[in-house]
């Protein structure tokens, strides 16, 4: 089982309420979201794992289990072509839990007209694999949004 915890504080909401419909639809993975607290800050590992794909707005750490785990920062925040952004690891290395992955600032991305909604997705995931999904409520990063079973 894999713990699955928050990539950065803000407020736990449902996939259902991203303004994405490919998010929305969960077409991506099950998962959930948050909106992030307003405050340049670091998006940090949700897992132990290996860093799989490294963008200035997205990344996905595989823990060993081969449970992919999606942050992306923001909505449509690729059309920023990375401004704003600060890549602090790269791709193909390994990554501890709570690792400082990209810097970014949330308020800057809504101030650019993009929402700062950020999905964290169970890549290739059935809906029924995640428990203790955590859909409302204030959140640390590194606190636990979901168990992969």
């Amino acid at each position: 089982m894999t713990t699955v915890t928050a990539p950065l504080p803000g407020r736990a909401i449902g996939l259902a309420a991203v303004p994405d419909p490919v998010f929305a639809g969960a077409m991506v993975g099950p998962g959930m979201a948050i909106d992030p607290v307003r405050a340049a800050g670091a998006a940090v590992s949700p897992v132990d794992g290996v860093v799989v794909s490294l963008h200035p707005h997205a990344f996905v750490v595989v823990d060993a289990a081969g449970h992919g785990v999606l942050t992306h920062l923001g909505i449509d925040t690729v059309q920023l072509n990375g401004a704003g952004f600060e890549l602090l690891v790269s791709k193909g290395d390994t990554v501890t839990r709570g690792q400082p992955l990209v810097r970014w600032d949330p308020a800057a991305v809504e101030a650019a007209g993009k929402s700062p909604i950020c999905p964290v997705v169970a890549l290739e995931a059935t809906a029924d694999a995640l428990g203790d999904l955590r859909e409302d409520g204030e959140v640390a990063a590194g606190d636990s949004l979901f168990q992969w079973r």
